[in-house]
């Protein structure tokens, strides 16, 4: 069982502890799903206001859903299509405000208002996207994009 002390403080100090714990669930763990699984849950256990917690995996070109925390959601997403789906293309973060005015939006929650997707790459390769949602408008700014993008960085290897 694991048990960590995650700040409730700043979102430095929250982040700070969740990569911690990320790398200690995933340091010594060679299976890349399992790693993605704790890490899906250990967002959605202690982000606050969040409605999904997951990954989109790249698989054939596509992504593909992963391991994940909330509603079930779609299975298969186009590069290029949706919010994940330009993180993946663009291999940049997307931290979108409202959903809603974003063109070409993907509603697999119809409660989610706000989302951010950090693509995760391994060396040269796309090896999928981090993707976290809220039914709260504007609830990720740019510390919330700076935080999952130093988590990302941390476990990039150990999920592609």
């Amino acid at each position: 069982m694991y048990e960590f002390d995650i700040s409730r403080g700043s979102k430095a100090d929250l982040y700070r502890d969740l990569i911690a714990a990320a790398d200690a669930l995933t340091a010594d763990e060679p299976d890349q799903i399992a790693n993605m699984a704790n890490v899906a849950a250990l967002l959605w256990e202690y982000l606050p206001d969040v409605n999904w917690t997951g990954f989109y995996r790249m698989i054939g070109g596509e992504l593909v859903l992963g391991p994940f925390q909330g509603k079930a959601a779609c299975i298969r997403i186009a590069v290029g299509a949706g919010v994940c789906g330009a993180a993946a293309a663009s291999r940049a973060t997307q931290l979108i405000e409202d959903v809603h005015a974003f063109p070409g939006h993907i509603a697999c929650d119809a409660a989610s208002r706000s989302e951010l997707v950090v693509p995760i790459v391994s060396g040269d390769a796309l090896v999928g996207v981090l993707d976290l949602d809220s039914p709260i408008p504007a609830r990720f700014d740019a510390e919330d994009a700076a935080g999952c993008e130093a988590l990302v960085a941390l476990i990039a290897s150990r999920v592609g």
